[in-house]
């Protein structure tokens, strides 16, 4: 598993750019139809006990990660694993930082795609309004976050994302795959981790809803979640703490982790003699 993990680290830092672009943008898209999958699943669940609720939303969001990892595409969080190939100096630092720069920005571009797409679907009017609902409470709650909160988020978040990704390096089939996904990337959703790639699905629809609908905002009494929403307050005290959180979570105690277990190099020479 992890000598695979570093092989495929390598083929990805390899990869020329227009397709690592091309298949990032579609990692962003799957994810976010994760997300909206998700969403389904919550609307309407203001009475419902709290934990079934999101154990639900988690098991569907796996759809998104299934899409990457069963379709074929490129995920930021999921490339954080690429830091076993660095580690194995089969990556270069600049090969590194150019894999999730591409990565992330063509993340954002597939998820913030998708969120367009089902604004001007009017999704959110879906169950008499319950869908944009949750949408707009979804993503309040996360900008709500104080910045050490949203970074310990972030850490736990691609901690599982990374375990799951890992544990697909021991599959045999596609079977296999989507059972090593679901409980890991269900147990982040319902507990309330933070995912940079899903928040750019879901706090950018919140903002369309909020900016470009605001009879839906006001007919449905939703005007103290569309005022705690901004751009400036997305970019700069959500995705960005995330982020660091999620390449904390996803390199250091995943990545480095097992690249140290399995991979760091060790002398089998035989341990020098100290007696005369």
């Amino acid at each position: 598993m992890a000598r695979r993990a570093e092989d495929l680290g390598a083929a990805k830092a390899g990869m020329d750019r227009v397709r690592l672009f091309a298949l990032a943008v579609l990692a962003g898209a799957f994810i976010a139809l994760g997300g909206v999958f998700a969403t389904v699943a919550l609307a309407g669940t203001v009475q419902a006990p709290w934990g079934p609720a999101r154990v639900l939303a988690g098991v569907v969001f796996s759809l998104g990660l299934v899409l990457v990892l069963v379709g074929g595409a490129e995920l930021f969080t999921g490339n954080n694993l690429i830091v076993m190939a660095w580690a194995a100096r089969r990556v270069t630092t600049p090969q590194l930082a150019r894999n999730w720069v591409i990565v992330f920005c063509g993340n954002f571009v597939g998820a913030i795609g998708i969120a367009g797409l089902v604004f001007v679907g009017r999704t959110h009017e879906a169950g008499g309004g319950a869908f944009g609902s949750t949408a707009l409470a979804i993503a309040s709650t996360k900008l709500a976050l104080g910045g050490a909160q949203a970074v310990a988020l972030g850490i736990l978040c691609n901690v599982l994302v990374c375990l799951a990704v890992w544990l697909t390096f021991s599959a045999r089939s596609t079977t296999d795959r989507i059972l090593a996904t679901v409980l890991p990337i269900s147990a982040f959703v319902a507990a309330g981790f933070e995912h940079s790639i899903a928040n750019m699905y879901f706090v950018p629809l919140a903002l369309f809803i909020a900016r470009f609908d605001p009879g839906f905002v006001v007919a449905h009494g939703l005007a103290g979640h569309a005022d705690a929403l901004s751009w400036s307050q997305f970019l700069v005290a959500n995705l960005v703490p995330v982020t660091v959180g999620n390449v904390i979570g996803g390199t250091l105690l995943v990545g480095i982790v097992y690249w140290f277990v399995y991979l760091r190099p060790v002398s089998h020479e035989p341990p020098v003699s100290t007696r005369p």
